[in-house]
């Protein structure tokens, strides 16, 4: 198959989260299995300073409301079959942060983005090997669909590719005020309730899952929860009137990148069959976070954005309680700034217990999740959920609120014994957490049984080939 991915960030050249771990790892499967892949994504400030793409000779000049838009495209290939296709627009993308800076989003991300989604269309227009799939993703590419759409209806694009929108998370929607639909240069009849408004306003995944032919989450069981009010993030009627071309498919993990051998971001490689690595993992971390070296005391810990919906209050709610055993926490993370400063305010009440590091540094999550004995993930709602598949890659147990994707990847005792990984918990509280966290000081005490779940858990396979197969079904009309 052709298909070209649009994405707003993607590994390894740019990244809030995981949406760019998974379009990476994607486009990455679908090269190595021989599809011809290419990956349009903005070419933001920070790309420059590691990577050297090509310009490439190609003209694009676009309507963007009553002036025009002249990018560049830059190119990279970074293995046979794949192409990446950086859009140069320094007016949108020459700046420090993706879609805001440590206070804000930027007030013009609907032009910003607007405007690259006019360029990943030109692209799939006029690319020469004419991709027979364009797959975007999230809010910021929403406007994809309709763009083809409207260009097949009323300015002679035969035969558009096949769209697909994948909703990495639906309470991210791109909500703008309804003038903003002037950028798009769309006739007026498509900005009504059954297209792209919502509630009096432009919102920009709503018009992709409106508009596109096939539509998937990252993970089962969301692609159930979104089709509820609970989690339909008021969008949950129009999910269930596309029910049909809704499919959930789990997220892939990397293993060439999380890998416990072979991977120059540990210092002690292990395997399944022989953990002393993961034991030595735990006595540097310990040293490095400035906390005592000793593998009897057990170590808490948890990596990722400091908000909200990760649960960040109910780890700070349980660690009130928890703290008074006898055990160690370490968090590395950016994100809400009252959550960043009541964890380091933990920190120093409790400076023999707990270290925090406010910040993303890929390598040292890399050695979190390979010191840690139990990694915390209590969310709210998680689509999918990476950190706890890299967690069971690396022998370290999930502690995880039963929920989308943690309720598809992580295996409780209470399911299945035999092949149990992780420890899951029901009820949104603190209170919950710190029980689940005591069930883990049970566990933690039964070296046998721990060595079980960790096993189990390297042993998982989570690898993009499974993942792979189920989107190029998507890509050729199929589904669930």
């Amino acid at each position: 198959m052709r298909v070209l991915l649009a994405s707003s960030e993607l590994h390894p050249y740019s990244k809030t989260g995981g949406l760019a771990d998974m379009v990476g790892a994607l486009a990455k499967s679908l090269a190595s299995a021989g599809h011809r892949t290419g990956v349009v994504t903005p070419l933001y400030r920070g790309i420059w300073k590691h990577h050297f793409p090509k310009r490439l000779d190609w003209r694009m000049d676009l309507a963007l409301g009553d002036r025009r838009f002249e990018p560049e495209v830059w190119t990279l290939e970074p293995q046979p079959n794949l192409t990446v296709y950086f859009i140069h627009a320094p007016e949108y993308f020459d700046r420090d942060g993706i879609y805001g800076d440590a206070t804000a989003s930027y007030p013009d991300n609907d032009e910003r983005f607007i405007a690259f989604s006019k360029a990943a269309v030109h692209l799939a227009r006029y690319l020469p090997w004419q991709p027979e799939a364009v797959h975007v993703h999230d809010w910021q590419t929403g406007l994809v669909p309709l763009l083809m759409r409207d260009q097949a209806a009323r300015d002679g694009w035969v035969a558009p590719p096949r769209s697909v929108l994948t909703i990495h998370n639906l309470a991210y929607q791109g909500v703008f005020h309804r003038k903003s639909y002037a950028l798009a240069n769309l006739p007026a009849a498509y900005l009504n309730p059954g297209g792209v408004e919502s509630h009096g306003a432009m919102n920009l995944l709503k018009t992709g899952i409106v508009f596109a032919d096939a539509i998937t989450t990252v993970s089962p069981r969301y692609a159930v929860e979104i089709g509820t009010p609970e989690y339909g993030e008021q969008l949950d009627g129009l999910i269930r009137e596309r029910r049909a071309e809704l499919t959930g498919i789990l997220n892939g993990v990397d293993y060439e990148e999380w890998r416990t051998v072979g991977n120059s971001h540990l210092a002690f490689p292990f395997a399944a069959d022989d953990l002393h690595g993961k034991a030595n993992s735990k006595l540097a971390l310990q040293a490095e976070m400035g906390l005592l070296p000793d593998l009897s005391i057990p170590l808490f810990g948890t990596v990722g954005r400091l908000a909200s919906q990760k649960g960040v209050d109910l780890i700070l709610g349980a660690l009130e309680e928890m703290l008074s055993c006898p055990m160690q926490f370490v968090a590395l993370g950016t994100g809400q700034p009252e959550y960043q400063t009541a964890l380091l305010s933990l920190a120093r009440r409790h400076p023999d217990k707990v270290n925090v590091r406010i910040g993303f540094d890929g390598a040292m999550s890399h050695r979190i999740e390979a010191g840690l004995d139990f990694f915390l993930m209590p969310s709210r709602f998680e689509p999918c959920g990476l950190n706890q598949m890299y967690s069971l890659r690396y022998g370290t147990v999930p502690i995880v609120r039963r929920t989308g994707g943690l309720d598809n990847s992580v295996v409780d005792y209470r399911e299945d014994p035999d092949i149990a990984n992780g420890i899951k918990f029901d009820e949104y509280s603190g209170r919950a957490l710190a029980k689940a966290m005591r069930k883990a000081l049970v566990l933690f005490g039964q070296p046998a049984w721990l060595d079980h779940y960790r096993r189990n858990g390297m042993n998982v396979d989570f690898s993009w080939d499974r993942t792979r197969l189920a989107y190029e079904r998507v890509y050729q009309g199929g589904g669930r």
